[in-house]
């Protein structure tokens, strides 16, 4: 026995290493590249994290995500989410943290991919590497001291929208509440067992709630006022399916909500997500009609990675509760044999596009179009 557990302590410290030194490159890359994490960046890490614990391990098993890939793959992202955490740190180091994720109202809800990423990371950690459980436990307490702060900035903000009715620029980010909210229902309930029935519920009726309150906020925006599919409906509008997906996958952790309400939430989640890529899949004409192919499409943004996450927890959603849908078997098997590879094509896509943007010339090359076409970029 001892001789196991040494083999498995040589391991473990192995894959922890070579977390450790991909995290000192990045690190490095960012600092002589003078480069500043933008505010919603955390969001990469929350896609490759779902992607990871979501699909690839509902899709290929729990064997796939102990053995070597499985290992190898938690550990880039782990070591992506660290360096973005010190990215940040720097910046308040540089006295540029208040321009570069607060000045702008609605960039402060991007901080909610801070939390949400933090808890994927502490969930990716614990499965890996549950024998160090103890740093996971740290994760999930300074989170949750993280979510508290981010949870009052973001409160603030609401009501300073609401007193000047600047409804104008608002959009999915403010859901990034929700899904820091829930995020941390799913962190609590993986690494600490046995959480107080209360704790679960209250969280996610606060996240709910917050749910509720954005949903009116982005129905304002495009009720109200007057904008164009083309340039004013914004990529982060997926997490309206993205946020109630996450909410139910939230629910079946905590193990307190009654099955018809988990089923509902699925359902809710399934129309959105019809209706919020429909208009994804009309919007994308429009562009490419006044754009052309290139400049309307492949431009990279942060946000873009939403569409990642959102694809995949819902994919995670259905693939923990098929059993209890009692929906048409054809539309479960093509969401969970066709879903996994257009999440796939996505990520890599996405991959694609942001390296391309950090290590070529499609960085200049797209803020150039950005500036030409007045828009956000967007794939």
């Amino acid at each position: 026995m001892m001789y196991k557990f040494t083999i498995n302590t040589v391991i473990t410290l192995f894959y922890l290493s070579i977390m450790l030194f991909l995290f000192v490159c990045i690190l490095i890359f960012f600092t002589l590249k003078k480069i500043y994490i933008k505010t919603s960046s955390m969001a990469v890490v929350m896609a490759i994290g779902i992607f990871i614990q979501g699909v690839l391990l509902n899709y290929l098993g729990s064997s796939f995500f102990q053995h070597n890939l499985g290992k190898i793959l938690s550990i880039i992202n782990l070591s992506l989410w660290f360096a973005f955490i010190l990215s940040f740190f720097i910046t308040c180091l540089d006295g540029k943290f208040k321009d570069e994720h607060y000045s702008n109202p609605i960039n402060r809800f991007g901080m909610g991919t801070w939390v949400a990423g933090t808890s994927i990371s502490g969930v990716l950690f614990f499965k890996q590497f549950s024998q160090w459980g103890i740093i996971s436990e740290i994760i999930a307490f300074i989170n949750i001291i993280l979510w508290g702060i981010y949870i009052a900035i973001s409160l603030k903000t609401f009501v300073e929208i609401f007193q000047t009715k600047s409804y104008r620029n608002v959009h999915g980010i403010l859901l990034l509440t929700t899904v820091s909210t829930q995020s941390i229902v799913l962190l609590v309930n993986t690494v600490f067992k046995g959480l107080p029935s209360f704790a679960n519920l209250s969280l996610l009726i606060i996240g709910f709630c917050l749910y509720l309150v954005c949903v009116f906020f982005i129905l304002n925006r495009y009720f109200h006022r007057s904008w164009s599919i083309e340039m004013d409906w914004n990529n982060t509008n997926c997490i309206l399916h993205g946020a109630l997906s996450i909410t139910g996958v939230a629910c079946i952790a905590s193990g307190n909500v009654h099955i018809d309400l988990i089923r509902f939430i699925w359902r809710a989640a399934f129309i959105l997500l019809l209706l919020v890529e429909s208009i994804e899949g009309y919007r994308l004409f429009r562009r490419i009609n006044r754009f052309g192919f290139k400049n309307a499409i492949f431009i990279y943004d942060v946000s873009q990675w939403s569409r990642v996450f959102t694809f995949a927890m819902f994919y995670t959603f259905t693939a923990l509760f098929h059993g209890h849908l009692f929906i048409g078997s054809i539309v479960i098997d093509t969401i969970l044999k066709a879903g996994v590879w257009v999440i796939l094509l996505l990520l890599i896509i996405e991959l694609t596009l942001g390296l391309r943007f950090t290590f070529g010339p499609g960085k200049n090359q797209s803020k150039e179009r950005g500036r030409e076409n007045n828009l956000p970029s967007s794939f």
